[in-house]
């Protein structure tokens, strides 16, 4: 441990930290979530493009025929429905990556992926709830606010 730690700059055990995952909404998270996944090496400073960290799935999905260049990789089916052949979804899969991850979306996903809530909209969330018996996202911030009562006993 001691040696991977000094190779690699780091400290601590090497599983340190909680595993995290969450329920997503392929409909509309998916494709977001696969960006936020594969630009994280370039966010964290480690690569310059996606396509020059190794372990991702960005080359496969980028750059190379899915089926044929990657017995690990199976594609999902929204990545699938980017286009007709695979040389469109490729393009469009580039495409994606053109722009910034919308500054709502992350924090959505961080905050599902770090609470263990669904990451989804307010139906997905209640269909996962129901589902899971447990509470699957905010219920707001604090509690809710008494209503203001006046002179008379009535509301302001």
């Amino acid at each position: 441990m001691q040696y991977f730690n000094h190779d690699y700059k780091r400290s601590g055990t090497l599983w340190e930290g909680r595993y995290r995952a969450t329920v997503v909404d392929s409909e509309r998270y998916l494709l977001t979530l696969m960006r936020y996944i594969e630009l994280n090496p370039v966010r964290a400073g480690m690569v310059a493009m996606p396509e020059d960290y190794r372990r991702s799935s960005y080359r496969c999905n980028a750059l190379c025929d899915s089926g044929k260049n990657s017995d690990w990789l199976r594609p999902h089916p929204k990545y699938a429905c980017l286009g007709p052949e695979d040389a469109v979804r490729r393009e469009a899969y580039r495409a994606l990556f053109s722009a910034a991850i919308d500054p709502l979306d992350l924090g959505a996903i961080r905050d599902c992926t770090h609470k263990g809530w669904a990451l989804g909209g307010e139906r997905f969330r209640a269909e996962v709830e129901t589902l899971v018996r447990r509470r699957a996202g905010s219920k707001g911030v604090g509690r809710p606010r008494k209503a203001l009562v006046g002179p008379g006993g009535n509301g302001v």
